[in-house]
């Protein structure tokens, strides 16, 4: 494989430095690089990052291609600068199997935009009734080590007790979506001023947070680990702020589109806003932002949800949850995080690379910026400021709630193991 020199990019916000790809790796960081025989990129005011690493996909491969493919999700996914992907289970068939989870991680391996680690289903089928296959998915090719049953929450509190003891024996995560059903039956979004006034069935936070102060309770009696999916209340930061305290092992994600969007959108009754869990209040945004800032929240994770255009283009009850959020992620903490002074580029690169490879166990990626490691990168030009479209995107799909907005930031390359994905903002 050829050479690239990275010239003058600020690494993690710092000062201005040198970086040498050779082949999958990088060879040097410094000042004066000569670049010899490698290919130049000029960097010069930009931003480089470690490899995005995203915890939270919905690649909907197989079953519902119509939504997303592996192919089109990785795309999407090396648009917005990420190196690595986790692929949740929700699939048609489930990936509850080791040949289900096996396909979607082969599948990745024939792409190559980005590297795919698929979640295994806590239960078989998403039922929440039985153990699905879990140490068969970790044994498998594909070595899972991150199980979610995720768009359902594991409401049994001893399926998620066995499940946790499970796990904890080859050092694996439970990943839950903190959704107490009986709470939520026919809610439509957060439960609160605007729900009362359009009439709309609220969706509580105690919904959520119920479910988390079970899991990080039962975390500390079985001595295993959690992960807590898209937490989206003040409340929610709140108990898990408590667990760390007690040196409870509970992990917790929270989305770009939680940092920034509010239920006051839901006015529109445009269905692009609807989502599970649903947009909070700006009192529960605030807390989420100020949690990223100081750790409570430990990473940024898309969610990424993509549907076709028929399931969102209908009446707001009819409408399927979710948003696209991969080729937006890292603008929008810029936006909200960066730009507001609550975190910088080296935070930035914690809370979206490191951590979530570490708490993912996912070898290669969420690696120092440094020689001798692999070259998986991010270059962002952030002060590029553009108007979201659609249409531009990568994804088979388009139902991104920040069409028409302004936002800071764009990926104008992504290096994977060397090879460029993404060239001068466009994919390779």
């Amino acid at each position: 494989m050829s050479k690239i020199l990275i010239r003058g990019a600020k690494v993690l916000g710092g000062e201005p430095q040198d970086v040498l790809i050779d082949g999958e790796t990088i060879d040097r960081v410094g000042t004066g690089i000569e670049a010899g025989d490698a290919t130049v990129v000029e960097a010069e005011g930009q931003i480089l990052l470690p490899g995005l690493v995203d915890l939270h996909t919905h690649l909907r491969e197989p079953g519902r291609e119509d939504s997303e493919t592996v192919l089109t999700g990785t795309r999407a996914a090396a648009s917005g600068g990420y190196t690595a992907v986790f692929a949740m289970a929700n699939t048609f068939p489930v990936a509850d199997t080791a040949g289900v989870v096996e396909q979607v991680w082969r599948l990745g391996k024939e792409h190559g935009y980005c590297d795919v680690q698929p979640i295994g289903a806590v239960t078989v089928g998403l039922e929440g009734k039985q153990l699905a296959e879990l140490g068969a998915m970790h044994d498998s090719a594909a070595n899972v080590k991150v199980f979610s049953d995720d768009g359902k929450c594991v409401d049994d509190a001893q399926i998620m007790r066995r499940a946790l003891e499970y796990v904890k024996a080859f050092g694996g995560v439970v990943a839950q979506h903190a959704q107490e059903p009986r709470l939520t039956e026919g809610a439509q979004m957060n439960e609160g001023v605007v729900s009362a006034e359009l009439g709309l069935g609220g969706w509580p936070a105690v919904a959520e947070e119920s479910i988390i102060a079970r899991d990080v309770l039962l975390a500390e009696h079985v001595g295993s680990r959690v992960h807590i999916c898209h937490l989206s209340t003040a409340g929610s930061v709140e108990i898990v702020r408590w667990a760390k305290s007690r040196g409870i092992d509970v992990t917790a994600e929270v989305t770009p589109h939680h940092l920034l969007l509010t239920d006051e959108l839901v006015r529109t009754y445009n269905p692009v806003y609807k989502v599970n869990p649903p947009l909070r209040t700006e009192r529960d945004v605030m807390a989420l932002r100020e949690a990223l800032a100081d750790g409570t929240i430990d990473i940024v994770a898309t969610d990424h949800a993509p549907h076709p255009h028929e399931d969102k283009d209908c009446e707001w009850a009819a409408a399927a949850m979710g948003m696209v959020g991969l080729e937006t992620a890292l603008s929008v903490v810029q936006h909200t995080m960066v730009d507001t002074g609550l975190l910088d580029w080296a935070g930035v690169a914690d809370r979206m690379s490191f951590r979530p490879a570490h708490i993912g166990r996912l070898d290669g990626h969420g690696r120092p910026v440094s020689a001798g490691e692999p070259a998986n990168l991010t270059l962002l030009d952030p002060a590029y400021r553009g108007v979201v479209n659609p249409a531009d995107f990568a994804s088979r799909s388009r139902n991104t709630p920040y069409e028409g907005l302004e936002l800071p930031g764009r990926v104008t390359h992504t290096f994977l193991r060397g090879r460029a994905t993404v060239l001068d903002g466009t994919l390779a």
